[in-house]
């Protein structure tokens, strides 16, 4: 009767452990959705991270590209209707629409980038959050600066932005009090030309450092013959910033899909922040290498760098979170 009893318990066993195996090798339907191409950096990273995921056997991929934002609900609507169990897009500009479409189809998991708050039981969202690495590389461009005059080119003021640029700016500000900025925003997106122009306005006033916010900034320092530093993407590599681009702060949504993935697959996604998934110690953000810049980045800001990413690994430095529009200080 006992040996019955402990034969009985390890098929027990046996089978929950066969069932988890099961479902988490279970592929799931995923739907992305993008109002610009996903050549475009901020699509991008999402579209690379889903590809990932679907090399690696977790899900079944679909996406649509340059989705209008007028068009977007429709899409969404036709991806849960056709057995989308994940649907991961963009609803800045139709945070309303999104949510009523997430109400509708409560079996269905969304992830949306929006500025605003998780919604309802299935409708979680994310923003771009490596302020972090921007305020290590203000750390840089402070002590790299020969004028104290550094520039800095975004496509629109807003929170995701802002951030950015208000923690780059306090990590120069933390190794040389008197550094100056200089900020411009194109009003685009994309519009390499604009952003290239407005890079030259700013050297003519004396900057001889620039935050490339927006695509064009790095080739106008190339022609101008200063440095830069990148954003989202690793401007060194992919948009010829060799010799111009000393670090870039790089965007990573791997581990948040992962974690989305996950949870569908265990029955267990729920409306969330997952803002810390976009953050540094859980590998949404990181500081890219300085490749040829690795000697000529003076040793003390290196060394300052490298403590402070420790103290943000660890929980004991936290960089502000400033979503308020920075101003020219010159």
């Amino acid at each position: 009767m006992q040996l019955r009893k402990i034969v009985s318990i390890i098929v027990v066993a046996f089978t929950m452990m066969i069932t988890a195996f099961a479902a988490q090798a279970e592929k799931i339907k995923v739907a992305g959705i993008y109002t610009v191409p996903v050549q475009q950096k901020w699509a991008g990273t999402l579209h690379r991270a889903l590809v990932e995921a679907e090399k690696a056997g977790q899900i079944d991929y679909v996406f649509s590209e340059k989705t209008a934002n007028t068009d977007y609900v429709r899409v969404m609507r036709e991806y849960a209707e056709g057995g989308a169990q994940l649907i991961v897009g963009e609803a800045f500009g139709i945070s309303r629409e999104a949510r009523k479409v997430a109400d509708d189809y409560p079996q269905i998991a969304f992830l949306m980038g929006d500025p605003g708050e998780e919604h309802g039981d299935n409708f979680s969202v994310f923003d771009n959050y490596i302020h972090e690495p921007c305020y290590l590389m203000g750390v840089l461009a402070g002590s790299m600066t020969k004028t104290n005059k550094i520039g800095m080119i975004g496509g629109y003021p807003i929170g995701e932005v802002n951030r950015l640029f208000n923690a780059f700016m306090a990590g120069a500000r933390s190794v040389n009090p008197d550094v100056e900025f200089k900020v411009s925003f194109i009003g685009s997106w994309y519009d390499p030309p604009k952003a290239k122009e407005f890079a030259f306005a700013q050297m003519e006033s004396g900057v001889d450092v620039l935050y490339a916010e927006r695509a064009g900034v790095v080739d106008a320092a190339r022609e101008k013959g200063i440095i830069a530093f990148g954003n989202v993407n690793d401007m060194n590599k992919e948009e010829n910033g060799t010799d111009v681009v000393v670090a870039s702060a790089l965007w990573h949504m791997e581990a948040a899909i992962n974690n989305a993935i996950a949870d569908v697959k265990a029955g267990k996604f729920e409306a969330e922040n997952y803002k810390e998934w976009t953050m540094m110690q859980k590998g949404g953000a990181s500081l890219s290498p300085f490749y040829e810049f690795d000697a000529k980045v003076p040793a003390a800001a290196k060394a300052k760098v490298e403590e402070l990413t420790a103290q943000i690994m660890d929980g004991s430095f936290e960089v502000e979170i400033i979503d308020e529009q920075p101003k020219s200080t010159f």
